[in-house]
């Protein structure tokens, strides 16, 4: 008996074919180099955070430090305007030293002439006989004018002419003007008739 497969022969299974080796390096290489990438941006993310953060600190330390710095020029400035008042008493106390006559009226009278006249400093002063010449600071023109006006009605002083007025340009910081001025000192002939009336305005 003849037998027929109607079925067919049975084909033989294909072999795999095998992963070549240099697509493999390929992705081993690739694969690095993203690692490699990463690892730098990350490097360089957190250098630059780094900085960042010290340039922050940085910021703060020079911050307090300014704050010191200005509290400490605080303190100068004030040390400096007591040392400007006790410079301008000790230049009127050395002026009349040199010339005792009235001196001690000459003191007073200019002393109530300074203090009846706001933000005006005297800075030097000089005496040759009768005559004077003032030297100052004040802090407006209108205070110059007020002390003018205070020497007059002192009773104590006459012939007050301004000589030089003029603003301070070494000052920046606040506006200043620098003033001279002459005037003749002579007692009053009734003290007590002339006496030294309260500012009716402010420099």
């Amino acid at each position: 008996m003849i037998r027929i497969n109607l079925l067919g022969r049975a084909r033989p299974k294909a072999a795999r074919q095998a992963v070549p080796l240099e697509a493999t390096l390929q992705v081993v290489f690739f694969a690095a180099a993203l690692l490699v990438a990463f690892g730098v941006l990350y490097y360089n993310w957190h250098s630059t955070n780094q900085q960042i953060i010290e340039v922050r600190l940085h910021i703060q330390k020079q911050t307090g430090e300014k704050a010191r710095l200005e509290q400490l020029k605080a303190q100068v400035d004030e040390f400096e305007r007591q040392r400007a008042v006790l410079q301008q008493r000790i230049n009127i106390i050395e002026a009349l030293q040199r010339n005792r006559t009235g001196g001690q009226e000459l003191l007073d009278a200019l002393a109530n002439t300074v203090v009846r006249t706001d933000t005006l400093w005297l800075t030097s002063f000089t005496r040759t006989g009768n005559g004077l010449t003032i030297i100052g600071t004040a802090g407006s023109i209108n205070a110059v004018a007020n002390f003018i006006t205070q020497l007059e009605h002192s009773g104590y002083f006459n012939q007050i002419e301004i000589k030089e007025s003029a603003q301070d340009t070494k000052n920046t910081a606040i506006q200043t003007f620098t003033f001279t001025l002459t005037a003749q000192f002579s007692l009053p002939q009734d003290k007590s008739a002339a006496p030294i009336p309260t500012p009716t305005g402010k420099g």
